[in-house]
Formats: C-alpha cells, structure tokens, sequence
C-alpha cells in the first residue's frame, strides 16, 4: 500500500527525467550531429500529458489546488465536515462525468485507429491517460470522503496562498 501511497511522485519523476533526458539527446543529435529524431517532440508532448493527468491527482492527494475557503474555514467543526464532504462529493461527480467523457472519446480514437504522425502508435493508447489519470483522482478524492465521514479530518485540504505568501514575505524580510 506504501506504493500508491507515492504513486503520482513516481510517475511523475519519471516522466519528467524522460522527456528531459529525451529533449537533452534531441538538442546534442541536432546541434552536434546535425541529425535528431523526428518522433521527438511528439514523445516529449506524450510525457508531459501523463505529467499533467497524474498531476491532477497528486494535487488532490496533498492539498496543493486552489480553493476558496475562506468562509469555510469561519464555520464550526460540524458545518465545516459537512460542507468539506459535500465538496468532495460534487468533486467526485465532476470527475465521474469527466471519466466518461475521456473513456467515450478514447474508445472512439480506438474505433478509429489513427496513429500519431511521427511515432506507430495508436493514438488511443496515450490518450488512456486520461481517464486513468481521472480514475486515480477519484481514489484520491474517494480517500478524502473517507476520512471526513470517519472524522479522522475535519476538512478538505487546500492550498493556502495567502500563507504561503506571508511566510515567503517574511522570510524575504528576514535575509
């Protein structure tokens, strides 16, 4: 369970040390031996999509999206449960119909069979990304339901900008 407790950060390095190691080669081919590959770009722009699908969950699983919080954060422990778990559960509706509108197109590109230009590959076997990457964010969302119906939180994570920008301020101030 460790495993997919990390699994976003995982994917996501990977990833991200493919398409920088994969751009690194491109940029020597071309400019020391005049040469590259031409499936290059597009592999790199694969990467970067599994990066921002996964990304999505991963900003679920510790809190880091933006919300407005500020009048929830005024209620009282009840009120601020119950108005984290409707959240959630409009969340949860949102990725289920996003869900279905990424598997539905990806079963009609698989129908379809097109390939990407520059690599043989089915266009349909990247762009499953997309509903796996919104199936994780479900589990991820699913986890948070979880623990405010069981009351091990009281509410949903968020980033806190405002914070975060203090803190940065004050330690600017401090240097």
């Amino acid at each position: 369970m460790k495993i997919l407790d990390h699994l976003e950060e995982w994917i996501i390095g990977l990833m991200l040390a493919a398409m920088t190691a994969l751009t690194f080669l491109q940029v020597v081919m071309r400019y020391v031996f005049n040469s590259g590959f031409s499936w290059a770009l597009e592999l790199t722009t694969v990467f970067f999509s599994f990066m921002i699908f996964v990304g999505i969950s991963y900003g679920v699983r510790v809190g880091s999206h933006i919300g407005v919080d500020a009048l929830v954060k005024m209620m009282g422990h009840t009120a601020r449960r119950n108005v984290s778990i409707l959240a959630v559960l409009l969340s949860l509706l949102y990725v289920g119909l996003v869900l279905t509108g990424a598997s539905t197109y990806v079963l009609k590109m698989k129908e379809v069979g097109i390939e990407f230009e520059d690599m043989p590959i089915e266009r349909w076997q990247v762009l499953i990304i997309m509903p796996l990457g919104f199936l994780l964010t479900g589990w991820r969302f699913m986890q948070i339901l979880i623990g405010l119906i069981t009351g091990k939180t009281d509410s949903l994570r968020l980033a806190d900008e405002a914070a975060e920008a203090m803190r940065l301020k004050s330690e600017e101030s401090q240097s």
